[in-house]
């Protein structure tokens, strides 16, 4: 029988919140695109570009708040709850400073930003509004994905969920009223929106702050966010800077993907908006089950538990699979139908219409990617999904995308088969190193030379 700081860890109960969160998340990116829609078409573009910006500079602090979280749960799983705790305050403190400067990068220099990013110069005046609004704001999103991160790590995935449940709400409400001048609202297009996104960002923190006070056995006080313990913060930085490269490669690729795509036209920038919003909806089950198992195999891996945590892998990857291919089908079923609800633009809807076939290829290996990558992130491997990722997305994603895309003139098609062909290398050789086991056999012979027993292996519930 597990007890109840096992039951905490199992993928089910880590995931099913993960799974309601990821999908409001997606709610909102969709309804914002859908929303937007009606403003216009180059509306979309801009809010779908400056998106990819906003990731772009997430990388900054989601370093550290990556590296803490999966800490986090290893020192729980190891019993170590002061240092756990300590590594959460450190994190929060240090990403919200990182957070501050985004933001007035983002606010003093949004068109000159996007011009450098090769924006369509139509497209330049939007963007600086919303670029500047949003981007102002980014220290929220620093602060938000910090917290959600150390509670989620805790065990507690419910509480972010909860969050994300007002914010959308707020959200949509808000964004209703600056569109369509409805409830007494100004109808200012999408500088509302912009506005409406800062707003519901801004009480998701103050709620996630109260939660992440009382996130460990003892309550976090003011003067402990002064605490620097160095020891621990390289911990962090030794887990979390091959991470940071690993996620600055998928954002900035993908940056210089929709910089590509710009260049073809604004009818191919709004139809991969499009496609980026129903993809992301396909894979929101994997999407969760990967990260509830990375969350599931650190805890494990914390508390010398190897063979289970060896096992979760495999259970989490087959799980999340039958999700995206089922997922991926429906969407290639109706997807044109779907894309007729943002867009009444024939050709955006045609454009986006032909990737729907490559999405059902492009689904397994994501999901074959990120399970596998997951798992080798949560017992510390990090360095070896930073290097297959250096060099698989410049050379293959982002390089031979150039080649294919914009010099052979395949277009979309042949930028999405180079994004196909990248998740596939990642998740095999990610495959091959979590079959072999290198960090797990470390770990196994240094829990079989500890003095205390090893613990009695139980296989997790799902």
């Amino acid at each position: 029988m597990l007890d109840m700081d096992s039951k905490k860890f199992t993928l089910w109960v880590l995931a099913w919140p993960i799974f309601i969160e990821l999908f409001l998340q997606f709610l909102l990116g969709a309804v914002d695109t859908l929303m937007v829609s009606r403003i216009s078409d180059d509306a979309v573009a801009v809010v779908g570009f400056s998106n990819q910006l906003f990731q772009a500079m997430t990388v900054l602090f989601t370093t550290i708040a990556s590296g803490a979280g999966i800490l986090i749960a290893q020192k729980l799983g190891s019993s170590k709850k002061q240092d756990a705790r300590i590594i959460g305050i450190m994190a929060f403190s240090v990403t919200t400073l990182i957070g501050i400067l985004c933001s007035v990068v983002l606010y003093v220099f949004p068109e000159q930003i996007s011009t450098l990013l090769q924006l369509p110069a139509g497209l330049l005046p939007l963007a600086g509004t919303y670029i500047s609004i949003v981007g102002g704001g980014m220290v929220l999103v620093a602060m938000m994905a910090t917290m959600s991160t150390v509670i989620r790590n805790t065990g507690n995935t419910k509480g972010p969920m909860y969050v994300a449940i007002g914010m959308n709400i707020i959200h949509v409400f808000f964004n209703y009223g600056f569109i369509f001048g409805a409830f007494g609202f100004p109808q200012w297009g999408l500088t509302g929106v912009a506005i409406s996104t800062v707003v519901s960002r801004l009480l998701a923190v103050l709620l996630l702050f109260y939660m992440f006070l009382r996130s460990f056995d003892y309550k976090i006080q003011w003067k402990e966010f002064r605490i620097f313990n160095k020891p621990l913060f390289g911990e962090i930085m030794k887990i979390g800077w091959p991470l940071g490269v690993n996620s600055s490669c998928w954002v900035f690729t993908q940056l210089i993907l929709y910089s590509f795509i710009a260049t073809l036209g604004s009818a191919e920038l709004a139809a991969r908006t499009y496609m980026n919003t129903l993809e992301s909806f396909c894979f929101l089950l994997g999407s969760s089950i990967a990260m509830a198992a990375q969350i599931q195999i650190a805890h494990l891996f914390g508390a010398g538990k190897i063979k289970e945590a060896y096992r979760s892998a495999y259970r989490a990857l087959g799980i999340g699979a039958i999700y995206v291919v089922v997922n991926a089908f429906i969407l290639f079923v109706f997807g044109r139908h779907i894309l007729g609800l943002f867009t009444d633009d024939q050709t955006i809807i045609a454009i986006g219409a032909s990737l729907l076939g490559m999405n059902l290829i492009l689904q397994p290996g994501k999901m074959l990617n990120m399970a596998l990558g997951s798992s080798l992130n949560a017992i510390g491997d990090t360095r070896f999904t930073m290097y297959i990722s250096l060099g698989s997305m410049w050379i293959v994603a982002t390089g031979l995308s150039y080649v294919l895309g914009v010099h052979m003139e395949w277009g979309l098609v042949g930028i999405y088969s180079c994004m196909i062909a990248d998740e596939y290398l990642r998740g095999i050789l990610s495959y091959y190193r979590w079959r072999g086991k290198k960090y797990l056999k470390k770990a196994e012979v240094s829990s079989n030379e500890a003095v205390t027993p090893p613990s009695v292996e139980t296989i997790p519930a799902i």
